[in-house]
């Protein structure tokens, strides 16, 4: 009994370690965040820039591709295409299995170091060369590796492994973009699904290290800058009008995307699909730059009012279609980032016909709330969706009204949606197993060799060859 009281004190962690692991994590997180965004913005100046001012941040993105010229863009799309197409290729070819974050938290699978660094790296450099998907699964993804190693070398149990993994991934999307909070919630609701007091605890203070390690190099601005906005009876009313619309629509692009991932090659043949569809962005880029990148320009144009309805229909699609395509061909990538700048873009075609009926003076609302409702619902995280929108833009207090109308309806929405769905996938089994079923035999009936005669009937008409066969 006493062996058994020490070997269970043996492998469970001592309090100490935990906190030096939940320290580690959080800091090379931080640092590891730093590092593939200082990558990012190297790609971006080497592909675009035509001076330093990129790599000091005094330039967006969405500038710098405006300015280039149709050629530079084009052949960054050529570039990207290549990477995509032979880096992934060879990844998958040669590599060890890729484990996703969601397998690591909930099956306890460990996350290959070498090639999960690889496979962020990929995805750095082609959204830095315009790629339309996001950039936050690699952070996410490289700060998971990290805790990986540092809970294996700390022996932690599996349960703390699971929660320093998953802070791990919460950490690395808190450094990148400044949002602790946003981080800690994402953790949390996403990732572990669960509010427990540990959990929370280490959620929330890898976060915050991660994010003031990451100052040190992308300092702790707002990611989104925002014109004045007011709350007004109008966008309380579109709010609650326009989140079901929003749900359903996040619910048909969670649909495509799933179906175009699904699809997606991972032989010889991935090379070939990017080196076809990326070039083909690049063409579609020329007319309109604003397709490039993960997204965060075009949020931005939104939310300063420079996109009108018909700009605004015509991007939507045409971004729908690229990062549907994108995803097909066998890119890697988030829809953080893609999903905040198409619900933008959604709530400002919706949020202009309502200007119409019930009159207001800035579109920048509309793209907010619309934006934070298409997050939450494609994303399935309506809590992380609010805070994170919160951190992004720093809207005041009196917005989270009419944000928090429209994020309740769009997620019930959603979820309707998807629970008819899945009746719907389940009624023709339904039907043709009751079809496959045998309908049962009326009371007093015999079944074959009869034919289904009463008992008396049958008995009587037994033959001689079936009593014999009977005996």
């Amino acid at each position: 009994m006493e062996k058994e009281h020490r070997a269970i004190a043996v492998r469970k962690p001592r309090w100490l370690i935990l906190v030096l692991v939940i320290f580690a994590t959080g800091v090379t997180s931080g640092l590891g965040g730093l590092a593939l965004a200082l990558l990012l913005r190297i790609v971006q100046h080497v592909a675009y820039s035509n001076g330093p001012h990129t790599m000091a941040g005094q330039q967006s993105f969405l500038q710098e591709v405006t300015a280039a010229s149709d050629l530079r863009r084009f052949l960054a799309l050529c570039s990207c295409g290549a990477v995509a197409g032979i880096g992934w290729w060879l990844l998958y070819r040669f590599g060890t299995p890729l484990v996703s974050i969601r397998q690591a938290v909930r099956k306890g699978d460990r996350m290959p170091f070498g090639v999960t660094l690889t496979h962020a790296i990929l995805q750095i450099v082609t959204v830095g060369l315009g790629s339309p998907l996001g950039r936050e699964v690699a952070p996410r993804e490289l700060g998971a590796a990290l805790a990986t190693k540092l809970s294996a070398r700390a022996n932690l149990t599996p349960e703390c492994t699971r929660i320093m993994i998953a802070c791990g991934a919460g950490a690395g999307l808190a450094a990148v973009y400044n949002v602790p909070l946003g981080g800690t919630l994402f953790t949390l609701e996403v990732l572990l699904g669960t509010f427990s007091l540990s959990a929370s605890v280490a959620a929330l203070a890898t976060c915050v290290i991660a994010t003031l390690v990451a100052w040190l190099g992308l300092g702790h601005g707002l990611q989104y800058s925002l014109p004045p906005v007011a709350v007004s009876p109008s966008i309380i009313v579109w709010s609650l009008l326009v989140g079901p619309v929003i749900g359903a629509a996040a619910y048909l692009f969670v649909r495509v995307t799933d179906a175009a991932r699904a699809s997606a090659p991972r032989d010889w043949r991935l090379a070939m699909w990017c080196a076809l569809v990326f070039p083909i962005i690049g063409l579609i880029a020329i007319p309109f730059p604003q397709l490039l990148g993960n997204g965060k320009g075009l949020a931005q144009a939104g939310f300063d009012n420079e996109v009108g309805l018909a700009l605004a229909a015509t991007l939507l699609l045409l971004r729908v279609i690229v990062l549907v395509a994108s995803l097909r061909a066998g890119a890697e990538g988030g829809l953080l980032t893609p999903g905040l700048s198409i619900g933008a873009l959604l709530g400002i075609i919706l949020g202009s016909f309502w200007n119409h009926i019930w009159p207001i003076q800035s579109l920048a609302g509309f793209a907010i709330i619309g934006g934070a409702a298409f997050l939450a619902s494609s994303m399935k995280m309506p809590l992380a969706a609010i805070v994170l929108t919160v951190e992004f833009t720093g809207i005041g207090q009196e917005f989270l009204v009419p944000l928090l109308l429209a994020v309740a309806g769009s997620v019930s929405i959603f979820h309707l949606c998807r629970a008819y769905a899945d009746q719907l996938m389940r009624a023709p089994v339904a039907i043709r197993d009751q079809e496959l079923t045998p309908a049962p035999l009326p009371a007093g009936l015999i079944a074959a060799p009869y034919g289904g005669l009463p008992l008396d009937v049958a008995d009587n008409c037994r033959t001689p060859v079936d009593a014999k066969t009977e005996q």
